[in-house]
C-alpha cells in the first residue's frame, strides 16, 4: 500500500511539474516573441537617433560657427515642447516612476525628446544622449504595451525592455543595457521577472544597430598596473573622492534647477541666458571641448592627459545646459567628469594615470546612477577585464558613500547601503 501511495504521489508531482514546465514554456515563448518585436522596432528608432546624434555632431565639429546658434536652438526646443503642449517633462524620473506604477508614459515623449536632444547636439549643449535613450526606449515601450492591452506588470517589464534597446543601440553595450533597466529603478532590489526580455531586447538591438552602420566611441585600453597594496589604498582614496564628486554633481543640476526657475522664470529668457553663457565659456577657452558629450576629452583623459579644471567646468557647463532647458542626458558628462578628474588624481599620484581615469569614470557613473552591477559591466564592456580589483574597489566605495544622493528624483532607496534595513525613499537632491 505504502509503495502503491508513494508512485501515485510522484506521479502527481510529476504531472503538476510539468504543467507547470508547459505554463512557463508558454510565458518564455510569449516574452520571446514580445521583447524581439521591442528589440526589433525600437532598436530601429534607437540606430536612427544613434545616427542623427552623430551627424549632429560631426556637423558642429565641422562648422565650429553653429555654435552661435545655441540661444535659437533653445527657442526652438521650449517653443516644440509648448506647441505640443507638453511643458511639464519629467524625463528620465517619468520613465523611472512608470516602473513604480506611478504614472503612465505618454507617447510623445519619444519623438519630442528624439528631435530636442538632436537639436541640444547640434548647436552645442553640453548634455550626453543615454538620458534621452532612456526616455525614447520607455516611451515606445509603454505605447506598445498600450497596443498590445498588456497589463500593468507587463508593461512595466516592456518599458524596461525598451529602456535596454535604446540604449544598448545608442551606447553599444549590450550587457550593461539589460542590467540598468532592471537596475535603475530600486536601489537595492532588481527586476529580476524583467531579465530574459530585457536581455533578448538589448542585444536584438545591438546587432540591429552594428548592421546599420552605428559606429560606437572606442575607448583606448591602457596596460593597466598589477594590483598592490600601494595601488589598492589609491584607488580606495579616489573612490572616496569620487563619490563626494557624485554628490556634488548631483546637488549642483538640482540647485542651478532651483536658482534658474526662480531667477528667470521665463523659459526662452532662461534658455536663451544659458546658451549665451555657453557660447562665452566656449570663446574664453579658445575651443569647444565642453560642449556636447565631450567624447574626445574623455578619450584623452583615458590616454593620460587633462587640463586641472575639466571635471569642474563640465560640471558647471552640463548643470547650465539641462537645467535651463535643452535636452540630453547626465550619463555621458558623468563619465567625463569622471574620467578627467581621475586622470588628473593619477597625475598628482603618480599612479598610473589611465587606470585612474577608467576608474573615476565608473566610479562617478556609480555614484550619480547608484547602479553598482551596472557599472561593473560597463567598465568590462568599455576596457576589458585587465585587472578587475581596481575597478571593483572604486565602485563600491563610491556606491557606499555617495549615501541616497542621484540624478533621478523617483529613483527609489529600498534597502539601506549601510544595513540589511527596509528603508524604501526617494534619493536625495
Amino acid at each position: 500500500m505504502n509503495a502503491g501511495r508513494f508512485l501515485t504521489h510522484s506521479r502527481i508531482r510529476i504531472l503538476r511539474y510539468f504543467i507547470h514546465s508547459v505554463s512557463h514554456l508558454r510565458l518564455f515563448i510569449r516574452w520571446l516573441i514580445l521583447s524581439l518585436t521591442a528589440g526589433l522596432l525600437i532598436g530601429g528608432i534607437g540606430s536612427l537617433f544613434a545616427l542623427c546624434m552623430t551627424e549632429a555632431t560631426g556637423l558642429r565639429s565641422r562648422y565650429p560657427w553653429i555654435m552661435f546658434f545655441l540661444p535659437v536652438g533653445g527657442v526652438v526646443i521650449v517653443l516644440l515642447y509648448r506647441l505640443f503642449k507638453y511643458q511639464n517633462d519629467r524625463g528620465t524620473n517619468m520613465v523611472i516612476a512608470s516602473i513604480h506604477s506611478e504614472g503612465e508614459i505618454p507617447g510623445k515623449m519619444a519623438p519630442m525628446i528624439f528631435v530636442s536632444t538632436v537639436i541640444t547636439h547640434l548647436v552645442g549643449g553640453s548634455a550626453g544622449r543615454e538620458g534621452a535613450a532612456l526616455q525614447i526606449g520607455g516611451s515606445v515601450g509603454a505605447v506598445i504595451g498600450r497596443v498590445f492591452k498588456l497589463n500593468d506588470t507587463e508593461r512595466r517589464v516592456l518599458v524596461m525592455c525598451g529602456m535596454s534597446a535604446v540604449f544598448s543601440a545608442g551606447f553599444g553595450t549590450p550587457l550593461a543595457a539589460a542590467i540598468f533597466a532592471m537596475e535603475i529603478g530600486s536601489v537595492g532590489v532588481m527586476y529580476y521577472a524583467a531579465l530574459v526580455p530585457c536581455v533578448v531586447s538589448s542585444l536584438t538591438a545591438w546587432r540591429l544597430a552594428v548592421f546599420a552602420g552605428v559606429e560606437y566611441d572606442s575607448f583606448a585600453k591602457a596596460v593597466f598596473p598589477e594590483l598592490s597594496i600601494h595601488g589598492a589604498l589609491l584607488i580606495l582614496l579616489l573612490g572616496v573622492l569620487c563619490a563626494f564628486l557624485s554628490v556634488i554633481f548631483c546637488m549642483t543640476l538640482h540647485k542651478t534647477n532651483t536658482a534658474m526657475k526662480k531667477h528667470l522664470k521665463n523659459p526662452y529668457i532662461r534658455i536663451i541666458t544659458a546658451g549665451c553663457i555657453l557660447i562665452v565659456i566656449s570663446l574664453l577657452l579658445g575651443n569647444q571641448d565642453f560642449l556636447g558629450a565631450g567624447v574626445p576629452v574623455i578619450e584623452t583623459a583615458l590616454e593620460g592627459k587633462v587640463v586641472w579644471y575639466a571635471f569642474l567646468l563640465k560640471i558647471i557647463c552640463t548643470a547650465i545646459t539641462i537645467e535651463a532647458g535643452f535636452k540630453g542626458g547626465e550619463i555621458v558628462p558623468s563619465f567625463f567628469i569622471g574620467a578627467t578628474f581621475g586622470c588628473l588624481f593619477g597625475q598628482i599620484t603618480g599612479f598610473s594615470p589611465e587606470l585612474c581615469a577608467a576608474v573615476g569614470m565608473t566610479s562617478i557613473f556609480c555614484g550619480v546612477t547608484n547602479c553598482p552591477i551596472t557599472s561593473l559591466i560597463i567598465s568590462f564592456e568599455l576596457f576589458g577585464f585587465q585587472q578587475p580589483a581596481f575597478i571593483l574597489i572604486g565602485v563600491a566605495v563610491s556606491y557606499m558613500l555617495s549615501g541616497y544622493y542621484g540624478l533621478y528624483r523617483d529613483q527609489r532607496i529600498v534597502y539601506s547601503k549601510y544595513e540589511t534595513k527596509y528603508i524604501n525613499k526617494h534619493t536625495k537632491s
